[in-house]
């Protein structure tokens, strides 16, 4: 070959690798410099209406604001937050489709079910941890118990004779009660209702002697007299109880269990759009407006960066499967 055509060779060559790494950091300055260019999708696992749904829109309204662009929520409850897991998972990860994951879909439902379509850690792309529900525990006025320590007294003097509603098999309340058991060392019996307002109605009617309940749910019967609150299942004690303690505090060290929520990107994200909105939801955990919004749902802020959410995610599907294999819950 003549020395002409090897340097034109390497030249188109050059001129090839030179327009491929122009490309690769245009695409990254875009990311950078450009998101968002077109109304974003929040997918929520649940229904219109709940307190998850209403937390969501509190953060999609604010995210619009600081983004310019609009955040549409996308309703998809059913099956523990798995159909919209599923669709999160399996979007472009350019930003434009984000999840509103937490405790059941990146948990406990990875737990319970043998086989998913989606990997809770291979396939999400972790933004921050927005908020968690501490729930609180509390007895029927029948049980002679003002604090933990004296449940646990109680339970263990009569074993198998307390019981304990929850709104149904391997729902997050079934398992913080299984945690419970684990972790004091009693024996409770676990009673299964088809939603969370038969379990109330009999345990208001003292047919059931606990359960364990968002705050937002059961304060206005622990204020009328009707259940006694002992104690909050959050490592801190709550904004709306702060007279409760935890039950770490009352006795049961290390105890933790609630209902979190944060933001995740399907897999691949970029990380100048993770940086990004990790740093616009850290602004609003940092605004009092923004927390006084969240405050009437329950929620609790938490924030962190990326990482330390993806380490919490780790933690908490390692918490909660350990718990389904000792109470031996399953779905299927």
């Amino acid at each position: 070959m003549r020395p002409t055509s090897m340097r034109r060779i390497l030249r188109q060559c050059h001129l090839i690798v030179g327009a491929l790494l122009a490309t690769a950091c245009g695409l990254s300055h875009a990311a950078s410099d450009y998101y968002p260019y077109k109304p974003i999708r929040l997918i929520v696992p649940f229904p219109p209406g709940g307190g998850v749904d209403g937390a969501a829109r509190v953060v999609s309204q604010r995210l619009a604001d600081a983004l310019g662009q609009p955040v549409v929520i996308d309703n998809r409850g059913g099956s523990g937050g798995i159909i919209a897991a599923e669709i999160a998972a399996a979007s472009m990860p350019d930003g434009h489709t984000l999840f509103f994951g937490g405790s059941a879909s990146h948990g406990i439902t990875p737990n319970l079910y043998r086989k998913l379509s989606y990997d809770a850690v291979r396939d999400f792309t972790p933004v921050i941890a927005i908020g968690a529900t501490p729930y609180i525990l509390v007895v029927h006025p029948s049980v002679a118990a003002n604090s933990v320590k004296e449940l646990i007294a109680i339970a263990r003097a009569r074993p198998g004779q307390l019981n304990y509603a929850s709104a149904g098999n391997g729902s997050t309340l079934h398992l913080t009660g299984e945690l419970f058991k684990s972790m004091a060392g009693i024996n409770i019996v676990h009673v299964p209702y088809k939603g969370a307002a038969p379990a109330l109605s009999d345990l208001l009617a003292g047919q059931i002697q606990m359960t364990f309940n968002p705050a937002v749910v059961i304060l206005p019967h622990v204020k009328s007299g009707r259940l006694r609150a002992l104690a909050v299942t959050s490592p801190r004690r709550a904004t709306l109880t702060p007279e409760l303690p935890t039950i770490a505090e009352a006795g049961v060290a290390g105890f933790e269990a609630t209902g979190w929520y944060g933001l995740l990107g399907p897999r691949g994200m970029p990380t100048p759009v993770t940086a990004r909105l990790n740093r616009e939801i850290t602004t609003m955990l940092a605004d009092k407006g923004f927390v006084e919004k969240l405050a009437p749902l329950g929620i609790e802020p938490m924030g962190g960066t990326p990482q330390q959410f993806a380490a919490y995610i780790r933690s908490e599907l390692a918490k909660w499967g350990k718990t389904v294999r000792e109470s031996g819950a399953r779905i299927d």
